[in-house]
């Protein structure tokens, strides 16, 4: 996402940030969330002492590899940065917004702990 908007400042679109956030919070809302809770509950599940890699199934491990290599393509890519900010700033954006969910039960289990 700070990748994507110093792209954007460097070719003078910060304009671009404004419908990327949009487009990051809908993707969050609509596709990222219910994967993003998922995890959480996975999390909730593991007994003390699992892999950590048993967070998530081997097809979204899979899908994280795929999402790194495209990422890196882009990124050495001839596209405009004026795209490629706005779609950094969209994805970073969207992931961030997704987070809220571990931070929340992270913070439900905190709240918990100390009662």
């Amino acid at each position: 996402m700070i990748r994507g908007a110093s792209w954007l400042v460097a070719v003078k679109a910060l304009w671009i940030i404004v419908p990327a956030l949009i487009v990051g919070t809908l993707k969050s809302l609509f596709v990222l969330d219910r994967t993003a809770k998922k995890g959480v509950y996975r999390i909730l599940e593991l007994a003390d002492g699992t892999c950590l890699g048993a967070v998530y199934s081997v097809q979204t491990w899979l899908l994280v590899l795929v999402m790194m290599g495209a990422g890196m393509a882009l990124r050495s890519s001839d596209l405009p940065r004026e795209f490629l900010g706005g779609l950094y700033v969209a994805i970073g954006w969207a992931l961030f917004f997704s987070s809220r969910h571990a931070w929340l039960a992270w913070h439900r289990l905190s709240d918990l702990r100390l009662k």
